[in-house]
C-alpha cells in the first residue's frame, strides 16, 4: 500500500511539474501579467488536466455514459496533445538562447552613415506664452524585452503547432480505420492441403466512449473484402459493460469466413465484465475459446487460451486444458492477447501464436517502454520451434490517436513447406 501511494505521488508530481512546464512556455511566456490572455490560458491550463483525470476514471467509477462520452474527447486528446507539445518544446529549448543572440547581435551591428545633407537657415517659429506641457510618453519597451518575447512566440509557437499537426494526423488515422497487412508464415507440420490457409487477425478494437458501432462496421467491411477463411478476434473488443457497448459490437454478427470467427478475451474484457461479453459475442455468432481447442477442418489445430488478467477472477490462461492432449504431430496454432505468454507456447508445442495487446507502442516513443514489457511488441518473431505474431491492433486506448504504430488489420497467410 505503501508503495502504491509513492509511485501515485511520484505521477501526479512528474505530470503537475509538466503542465507548469507547458503552461509556462505557451501561457506565461507569451502573453502580459494580469492581461485576458493570460488569465484564459492559466483556465484552460487548469481545466484540461482535470477533463484527463475525469476521462480516465469516469468508466471504472461507474459514471452515466453519456458523462463518460463527453468526457473522453477533449480528455484524451489532451493527453496526446501534452506528450507532444512537451517534447517539442523540450527539443527546441536550445534554439531559445541561441535565436536571442542571432538578434542581439544584428540589433548591435553598425548601421550605414547617411550622406551629408546641407543645413538649412532655421526659420523662427512663434512660441505660445502659455503652453501646456504634454503628457509623459510610456517607458518604451526595452530592446532585450521584445527579442524575448519575439523567440519565444516563435519557437513555443512552432512546437505547439507540430504538436497539433502530429495529433491530428493521428486522430485521422485512427479514424479511419485500420488498414490490411499480409503476413505468410510457412509452417513445418502444416498438411499440403491447408496451403494458402488465410486468418484474418484483428485486435485492440478497443469500443468505448469514443470509438463505437461505425468503427466496428469499418473493421467487419475490410476483414469481409479480404475474404479470410477464418476470424481470430485476439483481445481487448471493449472498454465498457455490455449494457453500454452491445450495439457498438453488432456489426461483428456480419463476419463472413467459411471456418467461422473466434474470440479470446484480452485484459480489458476483465475490466468491463468478461462473463457477460463472452455471453454476447456468442449471441453474434463467435466462438470464444476459453482454455479451449477445435479442429479446423484443413488440417489444424485451433487454440484459445483466457488473458492472464482474468487469474484474479479464476478464469486465466490454462495451457493445459487448452493443449495437453493433443496430437502433437498435428499444427497448432494459439490464439493468445497478450505475447508474454510466448515461453508457455513453446513449452506445449505451438507452431504459431496469435497476439496483440501492445498497440505497437501506439504513441511514439512508447513503443520503447513496450519492448520492456513484451517480447514482441510487433510482427513477426521466431522462439525456438514457435512463431509469434504480434498485431498492432485496429483500434486505440485512451486518447484516439496512433503515432508511429498505425492500426492494422493482418491477413495471415499460412504455408505448407510440402506443398
Amino acid at each position: 500500500m505503501v508503495l502504491v501511494v509513492l509511485v501515485l505521488v511520484v505521477v501526479l508530481g512528474l505530470l503537475g511539474g509538466v503542465h507548469w512546464y507547458v503552461w509556462r512556455r505557451l501561457v506565461r511566456d507569451l502573453t502580459v501579467p494580469g492581461g485576458a490572455a493570460r488569465r484564459v490560458g492559466t483556465a484552460v491550463a487548469v481545466v484540461l488536466p482535470l477533463l484527463s483525470v475525469g476521462a480516465l476514471v469516469s468508466g471504472r467509477a461507474g459514471a452515466p455514459f453519456v458523462l463518460e462520452r463527453v468526457l473522453a474527447w477533449p480528455g484524451f486528446l489532451w493527453l496526446a496533445v501534452l506528450l507532444y507539445v512537451t517534447l517539442a518544446l523540450a527539443v527546441t529549448e536550445p534554439l531559445r538562447p541561441l535565436l536571442r543572440r542571432l538578434l542581439a547581435r544584428r540589433a548591435e551591428a553598425p548601421a550605414e552613415v547617411p550622406a551629408e545633407v546641407p543645413a538649412e537657415v532655421p526659420v523662427p517659429v512663434p512660441v505660445p506664452s502659455a503652453a501646456p506641457e504634454p503628457p509623459a510618453p510610456a517607458a518604451p519597451e526595452t530592446p532585450d524585452l521584445s527579442r524575448r518575447l519575439f523567440v519565444n512566440r516563435v519557437v513555443s509557437g512552432s512546437a505547439a503547432a507540430v504538436a497539433l499537426g502530429t495529433v491530428g494526423y493521428g486522430t485521422y488515422g485512427v479514424l479511419r480505420g485500420p488498414r490490411v497487412k499480409r503476413v505468410t508464415v510457412p509452417l513445418a507440420k502444416l498438411p499440403r492441403g491447408a496451403h494458402g490457409y488465410r486468418i484474418a487477425v484483428v485486435s485492440d478494437i478497443h469500443l468505448g466512449p469514443i470509438l463505437g458501432r461505425a468503427h466496428t462496421q469499418r473493421i467487419v467491411d475490410t476483414i469481409n473484402a479480404t475474404q479470410p477463411d477464418l476470424v481470430a478476434v485476439v483481445g481487448d473488443l471493449v472498454d465498457g459493460t455490455v449494457a453500454n457497448l452491445g450495439p457498438a459490437a453488432e456489426p461483428l454478427a456480419r463476419l463472413q469466413a467459411r471456418d467461422g470467427a473466434f474470440f479470446v478475451t484480452g485484459n480489458h474484457e476483465y475490466f468491463s465484465g468478461a462473463d457477460a461479453w463472452i455471453d454476447h459475442v456468442r449471441e453474434l455468432g463467435l466462438h470464444p475459446l476459453r482454455n479451449a481447442r477445435v479442429e479446423i477442418g484443413a488440417g489444424f489445430d485451433l487454440a484459445g487460451i483466457d488473458d492472464v488478467a482474468g487469474e484474479s477472477e479464476g478464469h486465466g490462461p490454462d495451457f493445459g486444458k487448452a493443449l495437453g492432449d493433443r496430437d502433437r504431430s498435428r499444427t497448432a496454432v494459439l490464439l493468445a492477447h497478450q505475447p508474454i505468454v510466448i515461453d508457455d507456447a513453446v513449452r506445449h508445442g505451438v507452431d504459431l501464436q496469435l497476439s496483440g495487446h501492445t498497440h505497437g507502442g501506439q504513441l511514439w516513443p512508447g513503443n520503447l517502454i513496450a519492448e520492456l514489457a513484451n517480447p514482441t511488441v510487433a510482427g513477426l518473431e521466431r522462439y525456438g520451434d514457435t512463431q509469434l505474431y504480434v498485431s498492432r491492433g485496429a483500434g486505440a486506448w485512451g486518447p484516439p490517436v496512433r503515432v508511429g504504430a498505425p492500426s492494422d488489420i493482418t491477413v495471415v497467410e499460412l504455408a505448407s513447406k510440402q506443398a
